[in-house]
């Protein structure tokens, strides 16, 4: 068994910010998981008052129509409020954590062969390497998923460290 080795994060919320936030992930109408939704909901909002519009027009077999696009209308308006209402709980959460992490005084990463702890301020979470069933770095962060689920920014901690991390979990992680 190998000796426990350590990081010392360096917390920003800024550093943390930026990587949640990338791409629109915190637009409620434009994210990722709601886009294809709004845009959805606009066409057939559009459609909607076109025929909206020409109701007068249509015979009386054809006046279903209005019904039918209504009720699209609503399905998809539907769809939408519920990813929204995700998007809503998933941005207030990251504000909790991203709060918490600024006020930290500790925010350490320790590490061996069987365990991986996080120490933020006192309260440790240890988990078996083999809890863990992802990771994934790139310029900006380390990505660590499974029963907890961490993110590391490459700017909270010198470029040694980081290396020393994404070889550790490169080694412990097995896809």
């Amino acid at each position: 068994m190998s000796e426990e080795k350590g990081i010392v994060l360096k917390p920003r919320r800024q550093d943390f910010e930026e990587i949640y936030f990338n791409g629109n992930q915190g637009s409620l109408f434009f994210s990722s998981s709601t886009r294809g939704k709004t845009i959805t909901t606009i066409v057939v909002g559009i459609i909607l008052l076109i025929v909206f519009i020409f109701r007068n027009d249509f015979t009386q077999e054809k006046a279903g129509i209005l019904y039918f696009v209504s009720f699209l209308f609503l399905l998809c308006a539907v769809f939408l409020s519920v990813s929204i209402n995700k998007v809503s709980r998933w941005k207030k959460q990251v504000h909790r954590y991203l709060g918490k992490l600024e006020k930290c005084g500790i925010y350490e990463i320790k590490f061996d062969d069987q365990f991986f702890t996080v120490n933020i301020d006192g309260e440790k979470e240890t988990s078996e390497w083999k809890d863990f069933e992802y990771f994934d770095s790139n310029n900006e962060c380390i990505v660590l998923e499974g029963k907890c689920s961490y993110m590391f920014p490459r700017k909270s901690m010198s470029e040694k460290e980081y290396s020393t991390l994404k070889q550790v979990i490169k080694k412990n992680v097995i896809p």
